[in-house]
């Protein structure tokens, strides 16, 4: 089984890939998704939370009090703060997955996360893929498809490092600059490459 990365600024187009290689076969983990997850089921990453960011990060019936964490994380810079509670839940919840994929016998599973590359390229990932596009078209689609201003996208795509510096990490670079269908075609086109060379 291969384990790859995939990552790329917000809007690039990461998640269609994703899920054309979903229809593919590949089993893919969505780090956000999953972090959201863990932050109202995982007991340790609750406590955490309610112990950095006050008791009123959680509703008395147990869910999350999204605004709450957004003004203490992202408003008042602790988002440093948040990722340190979260990430690594998140990363031990990709091994046990990578592990039960692996006896199931998956040819590829693959971690898609926004900040993958933060602190250089991860341990045991067999190949790394960077969806890139330019930002000016990343942030439109962004506006259009969460309905939200364009500077609430920009304050979003601030939190997010410069992928264009981060290329050296990656085995395999997207380019997203064209239509949805020439993006499907290169996602296809990837997918076939990555598993040659797991036969291989």
């Amino acid at each position: 089984m291969i384990v790859a990365g995939i990552t790329g600024g917000i809007g690039s187009g990461k998640s269609t890939v994703c899920r054309e290689w979903e229809k593919l076969g590949a089993d893919i983990f969505y780090a956000d998704n999953e972090a959201k997850q863990l932050m109202v089921s995982d007991e340790f990453v609750k406590n955490e939370l309610r112990r950095v960011f006050g008791d009123e990060t959680y509703h008395k019936d147990g869910s999350l009090n999204k605004p709450h964490l957004i003004s203490e994380a992202f408003e008042k810079g602790r988002v440093k703060e948040l990722n340190r509670i979260v990430h690594p839940a998140v990363a031990r919840h990709f091994q046990a997955v990578c592990k039960k994929a692996e006896s199931e016998g998956a040819n590829l599973i693959v971690k898609e996360a926004a900040l993958l590359l933060n602190n250089g390229r991860p341990e045991g990932m067999d190949v790394v893929v960077i969806v890139i596009s330019d930002k000016k078209k990343r942030l439109q689609r962004v506006a259009e498809r969460d309905n939200i201003s364009p500077q609430k996208v920009r304050e979003r795509d601030a939190n997010q490092p410069d992928f264009k510096n981060l290329l050296h990490l990656a085995d395999i670079v997207i380019e997203n600059n064209g239509t949805l269908t020439e993006l499907k075609n290169r996602s296809i086109e990837v997918y076939h490459q990555i598993i040659k060379n797991v036969e291989s």
